[in-house]
């Protein structure tokens, strides 16, 4: 599949926690730093994700807020 969004970050999934209607997706990518995506437990089943599969975490976004 090919994306317009360039912010693609090749990772493996560590660890998915299931809630309610959302799951948590824990995605380790390069230089032991984590990335946790909140998605859909649809999507989950949809895209048949298991821990240790590798995906690609990819950011929409055209800002980045920090706070201290």
């Amino acid at each position: 599949m090919e994306l317009s969004a360039r912010n693609q970050v090749k990772g493996t999934i560590r660890e998915i926690k299931i809630g309610s209607v959302m799951a948590k997706v824990r995605v380790e990518i390069p230089g032991e730093n984590v990335i946790n995506s909140m998605i859909t437990i649809d999507s989950v089943e949809e895209l048949n994700l298991k821990v240790g599969d590798e995906v690609f975490a990819v950011i929409k976004s055209t800002d980045v807020m920090i706070a201290k």
